[in-house]
């Protein structure tokens, strides 16, 4: 009797752990099926961002100037100009086949009622909030609890969407001091369509000398 009990105890051991093996299996598949998913809408998000698949490097350049209609029509928009300069590099010790690509961001404006050019960058990864339809974006951040922007891309991939809640950023005849001041996203100022231009639009916003001469020869 006690040898059959062990006998069956032993038994379900087994159909447990294979059980579980099993599960587990399901879990690394699934978290691998998955993966690759994610990779997919990645490089599919970086085809429509950059026109191509990104390469060693590559720039994606948006702006926008606000008419006198289109201010007339939002009177609490406090931006009446605004570049963007997204940027994908694979770090120069890294090979072009592993993948390994760094997103930044640069962003200029200027002010409806200030004097002065403005600007902040960061870095970025790819994100899938909830709250934006679960469609993929860039979610890009400041250093040092600086706010951020999420960069999504338009159905005709012409034009760059920024969201804005609060990012941090500098004036620029002042680059070295201490940033005290921030574009925060208020009624007209949270959603911003910027439109697809030539690289070269985005010059003003590079300090590089060399990064500047490479960016002047995209087009």
């Amino acid at each position: 009797m006690a040898a059959s009990i062990i006998k069956h105890c032993w038994n379900v051991t087994l159909v447990a752990a294979a059980a579980l093996a099993i599960l587990a299996a399901g879990i690394t598949l699934g978290r691998a099926e998955e993966d690759a998913n994610d990779k997919a809408k990645a490089a599919a998000f970086d085809v429509r961002m950059f026109t191509r698949p990104p390469g060693k490097k590559a720039y994606a350049c948006f702006v926008r100037r606000y008419d006198p209609d289109h201010l007339a029509r939002h009177p609490r928009q406090k931006v009446s100009a605004m570049k963007l300069l997204v940027t994908a590099e694979i770090p120069q010790d890294e090979e072009i086949k592993e993948k390994v690509i760094n997103y930044s961001f640069r962003l200029g404006l200027k002010y409806r009622h200030r004097s002065g050019d403005f600007d902040s960058s960061g870095s970025c990864n790819h994100s899938v909030p909830e709250d934006r339809g679960h469609e993929i974006h860039l979610g890009c951040g400041v250093d040092c609890d600086g706010g951020g922007i999420e960069v999504a891309m338009s159905k005709d991939d012409k034009s760059a969407i920024v969201q804005v809640e609060r990012v941090r950023i500098w004036q620029n005849s002042k680059p070295d001091e201490e940033p005290s001041d921030a574009l925060v996203g208020g009624a007209d100022d949270k959603a911003f369509r910027l439109d697809r231009a030539d690289a070269r639009e985005c010059a003003a916003l590079v300090t590089d000398r060399k990064e500047l001469a490479e960016l002047r020869r995209k087009r």
